[in-house]
């Protein structure tokens, strides 16, 4: 099985968005059609940041291995080696969820 490297580009981060639940909290399957594909995932990677106008680039504050949390119509929808993942500008992340 390949695997593919991507590396986003100034301000961009791909982002593997994290499983969803399976079964309710009063223990109920929740059907397929039923989902709702998760707002969270996982920074794979991240670009080196926006350049402003002056030229400086400002780094980004998210990293690989961050779990983060976007807006439900956020980003690009990618596959890559058949996994669903996201490329986002950094400013659409709303919030790095902390353990």
């Amino acid at each position: 099985m390949t695997t593919t490297k991507v590396r986003p580009l100034n301000d961009r981060v791909l982002v593997k968005r994290m499983s969803e639940e399976e079964k309710t909290a009063g223990g109920l399957f929740i059907p397929d059609s039923a989902k709702e594909k998760p707002a969270k995932g996982v920074v794979i990677s991240a670009g080196p940041g926006k350049v402003d106008d002056n030229g400086k680039r400002t780094p980004l504050e998210v990293k690989a291995g961050d779990k983060v949390l976007f807006g439900k119509y956020s980003g690009t929808e990618i596959k890559l080696d058949g996994e669903e993942h996201m490329i986002l500008r950094e400013d659409e992340i709303l919030a790095i969820l902390e353990a």
